[in-house]
């Protein structure tokens, strides 16, 4: 054994001039130790001022085999004079002083020989020995201060020590009980407040997919109500007109400029942690990859000469465009991909296979929220709002005939427009593209795998659904929902069309056996079922695969709420572990009053916390329901800016400051979390919520519950940190067939 010291580089003087500290910490390991002897240190007096063993300061457990103390040097205090000692734990036997002369160390320099400790023993025992380590760094009084104040405010013991991560049916605690102040109104209506980006109803899948710009540039726009002002059929036969409506020189379109959305070569904005850059200019003369580490840090160059990277390597310029906007793992898959994969492989499409009335654009629509959120550029092309907007919305059942060859042209003709407008997109940055069509044979199969080919990699995900109860009610949601029957009166008469329909495709169906494909056999309820997968690897496909298997249409409530009010709320603090302010215990009892209410006749439902204090006395006034802490749950964290207020790191650090208020997104704080480390977190607490039957309330902070709404809003990532989400509000996501749906509800001020 042996003893290690180190310390800052610098000067320890200069640093002390300029206003830095020294900060000693001294360890003792012995592998076995023993438990009867607690490890001491005495000595001089910027310690303990003493050499009385009675007085000497207690080393603290830092973990099995390792013991450490930790102290800031006055500065009027250079040197320190100290010895290790053993104290008995259990009796008053006299203390065990360590072999040797007293340690020095002078400016944060040990002086002398590097020893370990050695303790000999009363009796015939063999002497105990001890590794030392002395580590001295100089910290500005600053980041002291900070560690201090957290240290203080957390002293207090848990409140929350003795309760499990996983607790069932527990009572609450006397201090909990609800009283009138905590009592609601019988009708829960009465608290629902608007939501900030609620929809006026339930919206059609379909119509929130891509807008056919091949279309919109030939001067044919939808409608609201989903008709085509452009090409139209003027009755049900199945035979399509040409006719213009309107006239195109009476159509006014506005195209976005494209410089407008994609930098210019060589203009590189890339700020998320794992993110390459390859364009942006190299001072020094050095070659090779920047690396940005995150805003507010600084920028890493990763030399030429080293065996990861070459200077001669090469990416296309439209590398940059590729790079998704996230964190983490996406970020690294994307640059292996970029720098390791087939070009075709940076871009992948999913092109839905099944029969209608099998849950495809819900599928779609999922899967495309889902990528987007963890930082994917990804689009939604549905091929029926192509068909719509080319050709209007009264088609009849003849009109999906294979026998009908002026249909088959024409429903062929939009799905060639629909894959060049994904591939066009593909080409400007576009990562993933979500193709939506029944293509239910080989031959339209064949046709999109050969106008992809070089350009992007095909993946088939086809669904299939053998449960005759679902197929109904969705053909009977079609109706209802679909801009196809929109100006169809009589309900019956539509769901005779519609089941022609598919009896038309039923014909000339061909499950897929070729290529790249995804199978969900009856996996719509989330009960059994099954996925078949052939020739998926990747990181992204991969990615893709176990959210599907983890997705169903099965409706019910996800709760999500903020804790009660905390002191350090009250105290304008982020981050910390404080308890509830009386506001906050308030809301925890109105909380319990309102998930009983509204989860009365869902015994199967949970509770989810974070593992802070707040969150979990927050549930505490819950009873009847499971509750489970989830680490990744916890608030974003802040690090060193842990317990401080936005004054004071806009007073005492302005550049970390302004480099938040530049890009809240992507900041990170110093040691600490940004934003898309949170979403990145989150991942497993989206994939469980997808993958639950029951209702959830979901109890956690603010920047997490954020990321969480989110991906259920389907709002995009830059948009996160400005989400609102106050206190004492509860916010209801209703997930279903239907989509998703919100509601807020506000139980107090």
């Amino acid at each position: 054994m042996g003893t290690s010291a180190s310390k800052n580089p610098d000067s320890f003087h200069g640093g002390r001039e300029g206003g830095g500290q020294l900060y000693v910490s001294l360890k003792m390991e012995n592998l076995k130790i023993r438990g009867d002897l607690i490890p001491h240190v005495y000595g001089s007096s910027s310690i303990i001022g003493s050499w009385d063993s009675s007085k000497a300061l207690s080393m603290e457990r830092e973990s099995a085999s390792m013991w450490e103390l930790s102290f800031v040097v006055p500065s009027n205090h250079e040197t320190l004079d100290f010895k290790f000692l053993l104290k008995p734990k259990y009796s008053n036997a006299p203390c065990v002083v360590e072999e040797g002369p007293n340690r020095l160390l002078t400016g944060g320099t040990l002086e002398g020989d590097a020893r370990s400790a050695l303790f000999k023993l009363s009796g015939d025992e063999d002497e105990l020995e001890y590794r030392v380590f002395i580590k001295a760094d100089i910290v500005s009084p600053f980041d002291l201060a900070a560690s201090w104040r957290a240290y203080q405010e957390n002293l207090q013991p848990s409140r929350v020590r003795g309760i499990p991560d996983v607790s069932i049916n527990v009572a609450p605690d006397a201090e909990f009980e609800n009283g009138s102040a905590a009592s609601l109104e019988l009708d829960l209506e009465h608290y629902v407040v608007p939501a900030p980006t609620a929809s006026s109803g339930v919206v059609y899948a379909a119509n929130l997919a891509e807008t056919p710009r091949s279309l919109v540039h030939a001067g044919i726009f939808s409608k609201s109500d989903g008709s085509s002002s452009g090409w139209h059929s003027s009755s049900k036969t199945g035979v399509v007109s040409t006719d213009h409506a309107n006239s195109k020189k009476d159509i006014e379109v506005t195209i976005g400029d494209p410089t407008n959305i994609f930098p210019a070569s060589g203009m590189v904005e890339s700020k998320s942690v794992g993110t390459f850059s390859p364009l942006q200019k190299q001072q020094d003369g050095q070659k090779g990859l920047f690396v940005d580490r995150g805003v507010g840090s600084p920028r890493l160059v990763k030399s030429a000469s080293a065996s990861a990277f070459t200077s001669d390597l090469n990416l296309d310029s439209e590398a940059k465009k590729d790079m998704p906007a996230a964190a983490g793992a996406v970020a690294a898959a994307a640059v292996a991909d970029q720098m390791l994969g087939p070009k075709e492989d940076r871009r992948l499409a999913i092109v839905l296979v099944g029969l209608p009335a099998r849950g495809k654009t819900f599928t779609a629509a999922k899967l495309t929220r889902y990528l987007r959120w963890l930082g994917h550029e990804t689009k939604h092309f549905n091929v029926g709002k192509y068909r719509r907007l080319k050709h209007g919305t009264n088609q009849s059942a003849d009109f999906f005939r294979a026998d009908n060859p002026e249909g088959l042209e024409a429903r062929n003709e939009v799905a060639a427009l629909a894959m060049d407008d994904m591939l066009a997109w593909m080409q400007e940055g576009g990562q993933v593209g979500i193709f939506d069509a029944t293509n239910s044979t080989r031959r339209r199969r064949n046709m999109l795998i050969k106008m992809s080919e070089g350009k992007c990699k095909i993946i088939f995900l086809e669904t299939i659904c053998n449960d005759e109860r679902i197929i109904e009610r969705n053909i009977r949601l079609k109706i209802q929902q679909s801009p196809d029957y929109a100006e169809e009166p009589d309900f019956e008469a539509g769901l005779r069309d519609f089941k022609e329909r598919l009896a038309n495709y039923e014909k000339v169906y061909e499950p897929v056996e070729e290529g790249s494909y995804i199978k969900m056999i009856d996996m719509v309820s989330g009960q059994g079922g099954q996925i078949q997968v052939n020739n998926i690897s990747g990181y992204l496909p991969g990615r893709i695969v176990f959210f599907l298997v983890n997705t169903h249409l099965t409706p019910r409530p996800i709760l999500l709420t903020r804790h009660g009010e905390s002191l350090d709320n009250v105290r304008g603090r982020i981050g910390g572990d404080t308890v509830l302010s009386e506001a906050g215990e308030l809301y925890a009892k109105k909380l319990a009053n309102f998930v009983e209410k509204r989860l009365k006749s869902e015994r199967t439902a949970s509770i989810w916390t974070s593992t802070l204090q707040r969150a979990i006395l927050t549930a505490s006034p819950i009873v009847g329901f499971p509750k489970i802490q989830w680490r990744a749950l916890d608030e974003i964290y802040a690090g060193v800016c842990d317990g401080m207020s936005y004054e004071e790191i806009k007073r005492n650090m302005p550049e970390e400051y302004e480099s938040r208020e530049k890009d809240k997104l992507r900041y990170r704080y110093p040691r600490g979390e940004s934003y898309l480390d949170v979403i990145q977190r989150s991942e497993p607490v989206i994939i469980e919520l997808e993958r639950q039957r029951a209702p959830v309330v979901v109890i956690s902070h603010q920047a997490v519950l954020r990321a969480l709404y989110a991906y259920f809003a389907d709002r995009p990532l830059k948009e996160i940190p400005h989400i609102e989400v106050p206190l004492h509000t509860i916010i209801e996501i209703q997930m279903g067939v239907t989509g998703v749906q919100e509601k807020r509800y506000k139980l107090m001020d």
